[in-house]
């Protein structure tokens, strides 16, 4: 008997409850941000953020970077929505796959920005405490790509290879129905599942604020992406050199994650105090520093 990890049952991808039906790949995301949501809160708040600040930063982050993501797979895919035969409007269809982590970042990072400027938030300060969260969140969201039957690599003999349906659009013309393919889903699972222990135990072994805790998230995860990207097998926008777009995103975000820790490094080689904005702590807070620096809260003397 072949040893492979079967795919599931294309019935599994959707159910209905009654009049509604529920993706599973959407189900998957919605898992990821509701964990993600949950650890930044803790580690914020354990910070002394106030603990609605993360949920209020949220409303604005997630919806920017779920436009995002779509954005770039669909730039990245062009053919696949407007060739010859494509029906544009499945630009739209969501639910049947096709969202980028690297569009996401993007996008995400804007909405971060307005959610943390109207919560008085420092985004750097968001940022550290989010690291480790998203990449529980991509760490579920891509077990919806296995429900799908999507983000698998080149033909594999290798134990763990993952069975593909023959009848999937995707299937690489040629090959035996029996052909396994490298677990791309799985691979990243385990690889971002990974980089959140890594980045706890570089923040108890080093001061990774300002900043630095996401420029290593970004690292991490760019790293594994120029390789699984590599062993990709579905279409995908081919740019110079010869390499893939998201592979160049991947080498974008791991050039970035460098700079944010060089820079920020250098520019605040002092211990982060607050995660509040100049001017942005709560009014709770700002009064006990007030009393603490012996005035009444307006700058008089007590």
């Amino acid at each position: 008997m072949r040893l492979g990890i079967p795919s599931p049952d294309p019935s599994w991808a959707s159910f209905s409850v009654g009049p509604l039906t529920l993706h599973t790949y959407a189900l998957c995301i919605l898992a990821g941000i509701v964990a993600a949501v949950w650890l930044t809160s803790r580690r914020l708040t354990a910070r002394g953020g106030h603990p609605d600040a993360v949920l209020d930063i949220t409303m604005w982050a997630v919806p920017f970077g779920i436009v995002g993501a779509r954005i770039y797979h669909v730039l990245t895919h062009w053919g696949d929505y407007f060739g010859a035969g494509q029906d544009p409007l499945s630009v739209l269809y969501i639910w049947e796959g096709g969202i980028a982590i690297l569009g996401s970042l993007i996008g995400g990072a804007v909405g971060a920005w307005i959610g943390c400027r109207r919560a008085g938030i420092r985004l750097w300060s968001f940022a550290d405490a989010l690291a480790p969260a998203m990449l529980l969140a991509q760490a579920l969201g891509r077990l919806g790509n296995w429900f799908n039957h999507e983000l698998y690599g080149s033909p594999t003999t290798l134990p763990w290879g993952l069975e593909i349906p023959a009848s999937n659009h995707a299937f690489p013309p040629g090959l035996p129905a029996d052909t396994l393919f490298h677990p791309l889903f799985l691979y990243e699972m385990l690889w971002n599942l990974l980089g959140i222990a890594a980045i706890l135990l570089l923040e108890k072994r080093f001061a990774l604020r300002w900043g630095k805790a996401f420029g290593v998230y970004l690292i991490w995860y760019g790293a594994a992406r120029v390789w699984l990207e590599m062993l990709r097998i579905d279409p995908t926008s081919v740019t110079p050199l010869g390499l893939p777009a998201n592979v160049w995103g991947a080498l974008a975000a791991v050039t970035v994650g460098v700079a944010i820790i060089v820079v920020q490094s250098r520019r605040h080689p002092e211990p982060e105090t607050s995660v509040y904005l100049p001017g942005g702590e709560p009014a709770a807070a700002a009064e006990a520093e007030a009393l603490g620096n012996g005035t009444n809260g307006s700058g008089s003397r007590l």
